[in-house]
């Protein structure tokens, strides 16, 4: 009995890999298409541009610094497939004025064509202990973080609904999926993207217009390394228990999703993990997508490695267990932790 119940959720585990394809989005094809990336001069976002502008894609940067900007473009342009392929630099701070940003959008369109997939890279990062804060960086970040995606969607959505296509990407962080120390002006800035992301995308899917928020973990990139100049000691502690990606890989994966319609982009496995343990109840664009949300948190405590007492390990995530030990010692060693926490 206990075998047949095994065959049939095998042959339904199959049956919805199968059929998933019929009902998720058509993929976007990225030959031809006009892509607008944020914040991308460096980082995370140029490396975006990079990875499209190789598969055929034509690349309209924004980002404040000019000179910056131009030398992005001397890179981006190093990866053309073909002659025909344009990089379009705009100067221009995407959080302060929507008109501005309005404008610029019809530039790019004038000259490249409707915007096909609008990835909002632009944002940074300022940590501290909330009573430490200036009031003035919370509304800082929230502007940049915030305002500075929803302007430049605010500006293209019209068109994808119009062409009944395009894609629209955010660029989030694991810090908007769960709260950190010291991030609480970042943290919440991030975490409001997807709320954003998760209204927008009800809107649009009528139309075929899909949206992806970004889950990236610390990415080497000069945001990066300019935020750990000023991290408190125990938000130092907590990002050392992870690996620091690469802006590639984050920026390949970025790009598959967002070509594939998917809602959400994690990175690695401690990403997918997290994704499956707040996925809430965001979109989903697949039968796997929905089956893997729903089953995981539940069935295997969210993908989480269960440590034994003698610390082997019996499952195939990464343990945590002596990474958050160390945390816990430095935290009661200044009396910072007033209860102690037992495993």
């Amino acid at each position: 009995m206990l075998l047949l119940a095994a065959a049939s959720l095998v042959a339904f585990v199959l049956l919805l890999y199968m059929v998933s394809p019929l009902i998720s989005p058509k993929p976007l094809a990225l030959p031809g298409a006009h892509v607008v990336v944020t914040g991308g001069s460096s980082g995370i976002g140029k490396c975006i541009a990079i990875e499209c502008y190789k598969q055929g894609a034509f690349i309209t940067l924004v980002a404040r610094n000019e000179d910056k900007l131009l030398q992005a473009k001397k890179e981006i342009e190093k990866h053309s497939i073909n002659d025909k392929q344009v990089v379009l630099c705009i100067s221009v701070d995407v959080s302060q004025d929507y008109s501005q940003v309005e404008n610029v959008i019809k530039q790019a369109q004038e000259k490249l064509g409707p915007v096909d997939m609008l990835v909002n890279c632009a944002g940074m990062s300022l940590s501290g202990k909330f009573e430490d804060l200036e009031v003035s960086t919370f509304e800082r970040l929230m502007s940049i973080n915030y305002l500075g995606s929803v302007y430049p969607s605010r500006a293209v959505i019209a068109t994808m609904k119009e062409r009944r296509m395009g894609r629209v990407v955010f660029v989030s962080s694991q810090a908007g999926q769960l709260g950190l120390f010291g991030y609480t002006a970042y943290s919440s800035s991030k975490f409001a993207l997807r709320g954003l992301a998760e209204a927008l995308q009800m809107e649009v899917k009528p139309y075929n217009v899909y949206v992806t928020v970004a889950y990236p973990p610390d990415t080497d990139t000069p945001g990066f390394a300019k935020e750990n100049q000023t991290k408190p000691l125990e938000t130092r502690l907590i990002s050392e228990t992870t690996s620091v990606c690469k802006p590639e890989q984050v920026a390949k994966q970025i790009v598959k999703d967002a070509v594939q319609g998917n809602f959400n982009s994690s990175i690695g496995s401690d990403g997918y993990m997290l994704s499956s343990l707040t996925c809430g109840m965001a979109p989903v664009t697949s039968i796997m997508e929905g089956l893997q949300q729903h089953v995981l948190p539940g069935g295997s405590g969210g993908g989480w490695r269960r440590c034994n007492r003698d610390d082997s390990q019996t499952s195939d995530w990464g343990c945590w267990k002596p990474k958050i030990q160390l945390i816990e010692k430095e935290f009661r060693r200044k009396s910072w932790w007033g209860v102690e926490v037992r495993w």
